[in-house]
């Protein structure tokens, strides 16, 4: 109950609420008071700084992006347009062994590594540098950020093309143990990419020991995503079980065409394996993929749009076969001559993504990568199309549902308390959507387009994004991990 006559700072009337639980929705104003959410229900008497009407209008909790390459974006891009134009409040950062830190400023970064090289203001040699520079400078989205294991492998080892030693995994431990204490909210890897493709599994175990006391997050790309992909998911979740940890697989996909279909193997062991061990999984909601330009694994069986090269920036949205035809050479020697960059690659197949879409426990994630003239349109439109196009237009899976994958579960899996859901007491992320045209925009040909549908955003009580332009706030804050509360003897 609220008092009569309470002012709000901000109150959101005649809405539709949907509240993040899977629960059914429901006609309610929602007040906003130093941040948080203060009130649910009929709050007609009441009184507010500001008032937005939301009649005809669904009334979410702000959107968890449960993967993303945003580290430095949140600081070199503080305002996150690509992310709050989709209704997009929180971000998890670091994945695919990934982080902005800690670096050192003597090194070079290899691939993929660089993708999210250092800002102006130079990089970060340790976590906490990294999460009081966000502290410092805040960006539009809140932050929950994890250490990579490739970034740690490329401070502490001269040489990544072999497995780590016991002194290199002592010292990756205690970088471990620094972003544990600094608030991060776990470890991931990235062992499909070179510089972690030789770490074996006694050597992730080891350079994770830091998680285990605090129960804290292993997420992994895994080390296969192909014809190995049991084997894959074998090793990611017997690491779970060695440290009693829970573990999260990174946008679960099967890749190349003679594996198409494999999800029907996939999606029962991991729901199996669920009985036993806490496993969680993102997916995102398109047949291609993202990342550095390669030539291995086979990355150039199917159509390839280059999203940005560094040195022939003119490719970007070309495909590689015209970019290969114009210059005479095969397709792998133009991939070889426009690396280092990003890539696009068509290697799914769309019975596959809707399959592990509707599975129960999948998390929605963008995967984006906020760099290069032509991105991946998921990186402006993942959000919005899970939304329209698969729960709308399919009918995949009820809105409620669709709303609970990317916000109540992301919350519960990262442990971000007090986020997710709409309840009296939770931080005030909002975002405010029409059902009925909400639609992402974004197309490999335009990857920048802001979704159609989203009405209003708000980011911890502050409007972020307003009638299709950003309001210039930057009110998001840095979520770190509560450690376990000690049992009582």
């Amino acid at each position: 109950m609220t008092a009569p006559n309470t002012h709000y700072d901000l109150l959101i009337r005649n809405g539709t609420v949907i509240d993040g639980t899977k629960a059914p929705r429901f006609a309610a104003d929602v007040g906003i008071m130093a941040g948080k959410i203060a009130a649910i229900g009929p709050l007609g008497e009441h009184t507010a700084d500001r008032t937005i009407d939301a009649t005809g209008l669904m009334v979410a909790p702000g959107f968890i992006d449960s993967h993303t390459h945003d580290d430095q974006a949140v600081l070199s891009q503080a305002d996150m347009s690509f992310k709050v134009s989709q209704g997009v409040t929180t971000v998890i950062a670091g994945n695919c062994g990934i982080s902005a830190a800690p670096l050192r400023d003597d090194m070079d970064l290899p691939m993929p590594l660089s993708l999210i090289d250092s800002p102006p203001a130079g990089r970060f040699t340790s976590f906490k540098a990294y999460l009081d520079a966000l502290r410092d400078s805040p960006s539009s989205v809140n932050v929950a950020a994890m250490v990579g294991h490739s970034t740690l492998r490329a401070v502490v080892m001269a040489d990544l093309d072999r497995p780590a030693d016991a002194n290199e995994i002592a010292a990756m431990q205690a970088h471990v143990e620094e972003a544990m204490q600094a608030g991060a909210i776990g470890l991931s890897t990235g062992t499909f990419y070179p510089p972690a493709v030789k770490a074996t599994t006694e050597e992730i175990i080891e350079v994770s020991r830091p998680l285990a006391a605090r129960k804290a997050l292993y997420v992994t790309h895994m080390r296969d995503e192909s014809d190995k992909v049991m084997e894959a998911l074998e090793e990611t979740f017997s690491i779970g079980r060695a440290l009693d940890i829970p573990v999260v697989v990174s946008h679960h996909k099967v890749q190349n065409a003679h594996n198409f279909g494999k999800t029907r193997v996939t999606l029962p062991f991991i729901r199996e394996t669920m009985k036993h061990q806490c496993v969680g999984l993102d997916c995102y909601p398109y047949t291609a993929g993202s990342t550095m330009i390669r030539t291995d694994r086979g990355m150039l069986d199917g159509r390839v749009l280059i999203a940005g090269s560094q040195p022939h920036p003119e490719c970007a949205g070309r495909d590689l076969d015209d970019i290969a035809r114009e210059w005479g050479v095969s397709k792998t020697e133009a991939a070889e001559r426009l690396q280092p960059g990003s890539a696009i690659y068509f290697m799914m197949d769309e019975d596959d993504v809707q399959r592990i879409l509707a599975f129960d426990e999948t998390m929605i994630g963008s995967d984006g990568i906020p760099v290069g003239e032509k991105p991946h349109p998921r990186l402006w439109g993942t959000f919005p199309r899970v939304l329209g196009h698969y729960s709308r237009d399919i009918g995949l899976f009820p809105l409620e549902t669709a709303v609970w994958k990317m916000t109540g579960l992301t919350a519960r899996t990262f442990g971000l308390h007090g986020r997710g859901t709409l309840e009296v007491g939770h931080g005030a992320d909002v975002v405010l959507f029409d059902a009925g045209s909400i639609r992402d925009a974004a197309t490999y040909e335009a990857p920048t387009q802001p979704a159609e549908g989203i009405h209003s955003v708000i980011v911890n009580g502050q409007l972020t994004w307003s009638a299709g332009t950003h309001t210039g706030a930057r009110s998001g804050q840095v979520i770190t991990r509560r450690d376990p509360v000690p049992e009582t003897p």
